[in-house]
């Protein structure tokens, strides 16, 4: 089951993202990335391919385990997975090092909370494992976007948390519903929350997955794009 993530349709684009990526924070090969909410590391590899010194950290065994599969099948020797709660990251003596970038993208950990208060516990984190100057990119859920596409049934307004139940299958092949609960932000929201946390908001937009860009923030693009810096004071 969690070898099939990377056959779903939006990972395919990981190639055009960390273009974009690379481009926008001007981080070079060296430098060190940290990639929270991993997965099975298809953001975390791409870098690596790119000469860079990347850890990539997430809640599932399983994932970490793929993942490090995958870079030792590829000699990507600067490459190092930690199974790890993205909300524990100001305690980070497992990680060693402090960041040139941190990436957390497809709502691999930010998001995933309904608690509110663990979203601003992993931007916290971010920013304690940044070097200062240093470069996030997050992604979050478009709420504008949830708004207007999504039934009354599957968004909770008061909360700005979306509800959704897909059928997956087992190892077994057995099939199971799962319920998924996403955070959904506006850019106002993000800008307070980063702001709150250490980070001076560069810009944000409205992207698709496997398009990222600078596009205009918007209610038909499914998610925004946050590119912020570490910033010396924190508020």
């Amino acid at each position: 089951m969690k070898s099939a993530y990377l056959r779903y349709s939006f990972t395919k684009g990981t190639t055009q993202e960390v273009d974009f990526i690379c481009e926008q924070s001007q981080i070079v090969r060296g430098a060190r990335v940290l990639d929270v909410g991993c997965g099975p590391g298809r953001h975390s590899l791409e870098f690596a391919r790119r000469g860079m010194r990347v850890t990539g950290i997430d809640i599932s065994q399983d994932f970490v385990d793929i993942a490090a599969q995958a870079a030792r099948a590829e000699g990507l020797k600067d490459t190092r997975f930690v199974r790890m709660d993205a909300r524990a990251l100001s305690a980070k003596d497992d990680l060693h090092h402090r960041f040139d970038l941190v990436v957390c993208l497809c709502q691999g950990a930010f998001g995933l909370m309904l608690d509110d208060q663990h979203d601003v516990e992993i931007l916290k984190g971010i920013r304690s494992c940044l070097v200062d100057g240093g470069v996030v990119v997050l992604s979050a859920f478009n709420a504008y976007f949830a708004v207007k596409h999504f039934e009354a049934s599957h968004f909770d307004a008061t909360r700005g948390i979306c509800h959704e139940s897909t059928e997956i299958r087992n190892e077994a092949g057995e099939p199971r519903t799962v319920d998924l609960w996403t955070g959904c932000y506006t850019p106002r929201e993000l800008r307070l929350a980063f702001w709150q946390t250490g980070f001076e908001v560069v810009s944000i937009s409205g992207v698709e997955p496997g398009q990222y860009s600078l596009a205009d923030c918007s209610t038909d693009l499914p998610e925004f794009l946050v590119i912020a810096k570490a910033t010396s004071v924190t508020h």
